[in-house]
């Protein structure tokens, strides 16, 4: 559409996408072929590309005990519950004895361990950057390695934020799930994400990598090329590398124009999506909360102002914690600055800002990129929030569930233990409020009522 276009034109256009969303989910759903069946065997279900695939069992009744389970609406924890679920659904959660028990269903006995709702980590990138010569089969297998790491660690949702020059293959990664062709979390997908040069009309070298865009008009040309293909967020980068002065100040690169990142974000909203704002400090920083943002990821500068304006605006932040507490950030800085400045306790103080700021609407990320930090090992995030950003264990977890649902949209089927949401479980040994490393020992998970992983005896 061209600049300036009428609003009886966006209206059109918002409408067009709309219905081309509609159209992508409806397909991405598993449905039966049309009668008669004359193929082999019983009748079967028919995948989002149109071919057959064995339909999935139907569900099954199943009763969970558990010892203690965590409420992540409240924070609290509850000895001696049950957890009824038909098919992948919750029906019933209360105490035992209270609750009433379906005939015939099959016992999941977690009545040693703490249930917690199924993990979710708002930051992954599924993909590795590919190296040269890496085929698209191989990123692939790769991606699908990564994912089950993640949700044999307890990881059943993710948000994965950006495929690294692998195009919008994290869309299709997400439909294979989708269509129980493969186990994987609960995915809100990115695609490519969209970066800033200056020149007009520039091109990356992988055409598979960010959007390139140089005008307010190729801002909004690239959020709709994101949705058309069936993203869920749009991935934005509003600043570049930090640096530091000679006296230690630390600065950093803006990348987009306001009225650039306005648009971007605008358009994004515009067409029904969310934006997530990769940020490290300075005006692209200021610019993204400003321009409302949905989520603010890293934000190393975070100050005092800017988390109360978050706060208000009822914007989220997702420190992605771990992944820039690594040793490699004081080896790069070393060799920056001589060894004279590091930004780790600046982004240290930044994420403690935030946690004890009142109404902040903290989440989970990890950043897990195949890199620096391994696939699943994301619990590392609880433990570093509540031992370098001082939060207590209750609300570290409450940022992987309940606080990552609500700022995905997800809140009305997970995040929490409560009837209508999916069956989403995961089960430690221990009590994760006195010992957050408890989360890093998961030893059973379960996604929408199908067991994934039991270290429990099953009965």
């Amino acid at each position: 559409m061209r600049a300036g276009g009428s609003l009886r034109d966006m209206k059109t256009l918002g409408c067009l996408f709309t219905l081309l969303c509609l159209v992508t989910t409806l397909r991405a759903q598993v449905q039966p072929p049309p009668a008669p069946w004359r193929g082999a065997g019983p009748t079967p279900c028919v995948g989002s590309d149109g071919g057959v695939i064995k339909c999935p069992a139907a569900g099954s009744l199943t009763v969970v005990r558990a010892g203690r389970l965590f409420d992540s609406t409240s924070g609290q924890l509850r000895t001696k519950q049950v957890i009824v679920i038909d098919g992948d659904r919750i029906t019933a959660v209360g105490a035992e004895g209270q609750v009433r028990l379906p005939t015939g269903a099959r016992t999941i006995d977690l009545s040693t361990a703490t249930v917690l709702p199924g993990l979710i980590d708002a930051h992954t990138h599924m993909f590795n950057t590919p190296k040269d010569g890496m085929t698209r089969e191989q990123s692939t297998l790769i991606a699908i390695h990564n994912l089950q790491a993640d949700l044999h660690a307890g990881f059943t949702s993710a948000r994965d934020m950006s495929s690294h020059g692998n195009g919008y293959a994290d869309v299709d990664i997400r439909t294979a799930i989708n269509d129980g062709r493969i186990d994987g979390p609960r995915y809100q997908v990115s695609g490519r994400g969209i970066v800033w040069v200056k020149a007009a009309n520039a091109a990356p070298t992988n055409p598979l990598a960010s959007i390139v865009v140089g005008s307010v008009e190729e801002a909004r040309a690239a959020v709709q090329d994101h949705v058309k293909h069936g993203v869920d967020w749009i991935k934005l980068f509003p600043t570049g590398a930090y640096s530091f002065t000679a006296t230690g100040e630390a600065q950093y690169a803006l990348t987009y124009p306001m009225e650039v990142l306005q648009a971007l974000i605008d358009e994004t909203h515009r067409l029904g999506k969310k934006a997530a704002c990769h940020v490290l400090g300075g005006d692209g920083q200021k610019n993204a909360i400003a321009a409302g943002c949905d989520t603010i990821e890293h934000a190393f500068g975070l100050t005092q102002d800017q988390a109360e304006l978050m706060a208000k605006k009822g914007l989220s932040y997702d420190p992605t914690f771990v992944r820039y507490l690594e040793p490699y950030m004081d080896d790069n800085d070393a060799k920056s600055t001589g060894g004279k400045f590091r930004m780790i306790p600046i982004f240290e103080r930044a994420v403690t800002l935030a946690a004890a700021t009142k109404g902040m609407r903290m989440m989970l990320g990890s950043g897990a990129d195949g890199s620096t930090y391994a696939h699943g090992t994301q619990a590392l995030d609880f433990a570093a929030l509540v031992t370098r950003a001082h939060m207590a264990p209750a609300q570290a977890i409450q940022a992987g569930t309940i606080n990552n649902a609500t700022a995905m949209g997800w809140s009305d089927r997970v995040g929490s233990i409560e009837s209508g949401k999916y069956a989403d479980l995961v089960a430690v040994a221990g009590n994760p409020l006195t010992d957050i490393t408890e989360l890093q020992r998961v030893t059973f998970v379960m996604k929408g009522g199908k067991v994934i992983r039991s270290d429990s005896t099953l009965r």
